[in-house]
């Protein structure tokens, strides 16, 4: 399926959120996603399906000191 990921359209296997990330190696706890402009409720990464040319943005949460 094609997804536009980050501004970039790319050709993935997931079929859902949390497939998305495990297959960029994201990590879901650190991982905010928003999907088509709204976004995605971390407990739902599992049941939030994707679609043919959804658009995600996903943005990274990092600590540091």
């Amino acid at each position: 399926m094609k997804l536009k990921v980050n501004g970039e359209y790319r050709k993935v296997s997931a079929t859902t959120v949390f497939d998305l990330l495990t297959e960029l190696g994201l990590h879901p706890q650190g991982t905010i996603v928003e999907r088509n402009r709204e976004i995605v409720d971390r407990e739902a990464y599992r049941e939030t399906h994707l679609s043919e040319g959804d658009v995600l943005e996903l943005v990274r949460l990092v600590g540091g000191g």
